[in-house]
């Protein structure tokens, strides 16, 4: 257990001295039209990585559609459409979640 919890501060340390050599390094810098529309790509990226993987979940060697995921996810991009504000459309999605996990 406690082996964890030092992997997770080096991870922490490393992550945050990772950060601050790129502000360091990046400060100042004009960058190109190509790396900025990159970089402002990334987020959505990862966050579309992270929303897949908990979406299909192996299963018995094959990969399975968790619907209470899905239909927090569904709802949660229909709500932001909607009213145009993240986080509210994010404390909806997870209670309907929620709501169609438990019922």
């Amino acid at each position: 257990m406690l082996n964890n919890w030092i992997l997770i501060g080096l991870l922490a340390v490393s992550t945050y001295v990772s950060r601050i050599i790129g502000v360091e390094i990046m400060a100042g810098r004009k960058m190109s039209p190509i790396l900025r529309l990159y970089f402002q790509y990334v987020p959505v990226g990862i966050i579309s990585a992270l929303i897949i993987k908990q979406i299909f979940i192996p299963t018995d060697g094959q990969l399975a559609v968790s619907f209470p995921v899905l239909i927090g996810c569904l709802s949660t991009a229909i709500t932001i459409q909607i009213i145009k504000m993240f986080l509210p459309s994010v404390v909806i999605g997870v209670m309907i979640g929620l709501l169609a996990r438990y019922m």
